[in-house]
Parts: C-alpha cells; sequence; structure tokens
C-alpha cells in the first residue's frame, strides 16, 4: 500500500507484530507511513522471519525485541532498548493479546488468569511503561487494541469480553490522566478481523456465525485495522483521546 507520509520520522513500538495478524499489517502500514517501527513478539523464531520479510520488503531491517507482555522485566527491556536503539517511542501500538472460547460454567480459573494477565494486565504494563516515557516528553499516542466483544455478548468468551471491556476503560482513563501532558491514548474494537489463528481458538461455524452478522458479509482484513490504528497514531487525530474506535460492519 502507497503510503501518505503520515508517521514520517516517528518512532513506533508494536507488541504480538508477528504472524499474521493486525500486529503485523500495523507495523508494516507504519513502515509505508514513514515510521521506525520497534517489533516485538513473544515467538522469537516468527520474529525473526516477520523482520526477514521486512528487509526483503523495504530494504531495511527493524529492530526486534522479544517480549512477553506478562513480565513487567520484559517490558520494561522493550521500552528500554527501543529508546536507547531509536533515540525515544512516539507511539505505542498494545496489540498483544490471548482469546479462547470456553462457557463460563466450565472455565478454569487459570483459563481466566492466562486471558486476563496477556490481555488486559499485559496491556496495563505496556501503556504504563509508553506513559511513563512519553509525559515526561510531553508528547505521544497510545492506541491500544480492544473488541466488539467489549460491549456485545457472545456466549464462550466471557474472560475474553471481560479483558477487552477492561481495556476499554483502561483506555478512557489513562487518557484523561495523560491529557494534560499531551499524550493522548485511544483504542480500536474491531468486530473480526481474519487471520489464521482465529481458526486454531474458534470454530469454524462460530466464524461462518460471525462473518453473516457483518453488513458486508466477510471479515475485516488486518490491514483494514491496521489503517485505523495509523489514523490515531497520526496527527489526523489530534483532538482525540479516550475514544474506543469500533472497527466493524455489523448491523444492528
Amino acid at each position: 500500500m502507497n503510503g501518505h507520509h503520515l508517521l514520517e520520522g516517528k518512532r513506533v513500538i508494536v507488541t504480538a507484530s508477528a504472524g499474521a495478524g493486525i500486529g503485523l499489517a500495523t507495523a508494516r502500514r507504519c513502515v509505508e507511513e514513514g515510521a521506525r517501527v520497534v517489533l516485538s513478539d513473544i515467538h522469537e523464531r516468527r520474529l525473526a522471519e516477520a523482520a526477514d520479510a521486512f528487509e526483503q520488503d523495504f530494504g531495511t531491517r527493524p529492530l526486534t525485541v522479544p517480549c512477553n507482555v506478562t513480565s513487567e522485566a520484559d517490558v520494561q527491556r522493550l521500552f528500554d532498548t527501543a529508546i536507547d536503539e531509536l533515540g525515544g517511542v512516539d507511539i505505542a501500538v498494545n496489540n498483544a493479546g490471548l482469546g479462547g472460547t470456553k462457557d463460563l460454567v466450565d472455565m478454569s480459573d487459570e483459563e481466566w488468569d492466562a486471558v486476563m494477565d496477556v490481555s488486559l494486565k499485559g496491556t496495563m504494563r505496556c501503556t504504563r511503561a509508553a506513559l511513563r516515557h512519553m509525559i515526561p516528553r510531553g508528547e505521544g499516542a497510545i492506541i491500544n487494541l480492544s473488541s466488539i466483544l467489549a460491549w456485545r455478548a457472545q456466549a464462550g468468551q466471557a474472560h475474553y469480553a471481560a479483558a477487552k471491556a477492561g481495556i476499554a476503560a483502561l483506555t478512557r482513563v489513562a487518557a484523561m490522566e495523560a491529557a494534560p501532558h499531551g499524550v493522548r491514548v485511544n483504542a480500536v474494537a474491531p468486530s473480526l478481523a481474519m487471520h489464521p489463528f482465529l481458526e486454531k481458538v474458534m470454530p469454524k461455524q462460530t466464524l461462518d456465525e460471525l462473518v453473516d452478522l457483518e453488513a458486508f458479509k466477510r471479515a475485516a482484513e488486518p490491514w483494514e485495522v491496521a489503517n485505523v490504528i495509523v489514523f490515531l497514531a497520526s496527527d489526523y487525530s489530534s483532538y482525540m483521546t479516550g475514544e474506543v474506535v469500533s472497527v466493524s460492519s455489523q448491523h444492528p
């Protein structure tokens, strides 16, 4: 996709940016818009493969930092490395998350906690680290990944929906705290962005039913969600903070 220099010279961290989902698509769109991107993921092999692909497609190899967002030490190392190597972080896209499908009556504490620790607490850790860097500088943008399930009920998704609703609330509160310091915090809430991982955690019948809810009768492509993230990271959204933007074609 041709860029429009929306993020020219910006330094961007994207978590969970290996693989084939929204994180990778966002990192690619940021590079196309002129940013320098730090790729981060818990899967080191996939992270290296993503860096190889970026080097082939864009001519430069991005900085890569393995990170498990359930570890505060990992999150600190991610931001410290990005700051040391690039001189700062202007934009943080907190994309790391964990899903699954299980009815609440059958869900264990461990299964609930795992989703919360990655999706909600991991987003909190990364948001906190970004704010600690951006607030003293008086500028920056943070984009978190919520979900339409933050307000729409779907059986089997109690842990994921609760985490994504928590991210929406976290985003709004962090935005109010950061606004006096020139830092913006927003979130996107996709309905359904199709990528291979979804097929591993959700039955095909359920995915087909979700696609049927969409007005366009198809899932979003990851790059279509990434375009909205780029908008929220750019100066085109300079008056927006604390917003949770639905990326959806769902009809009532």
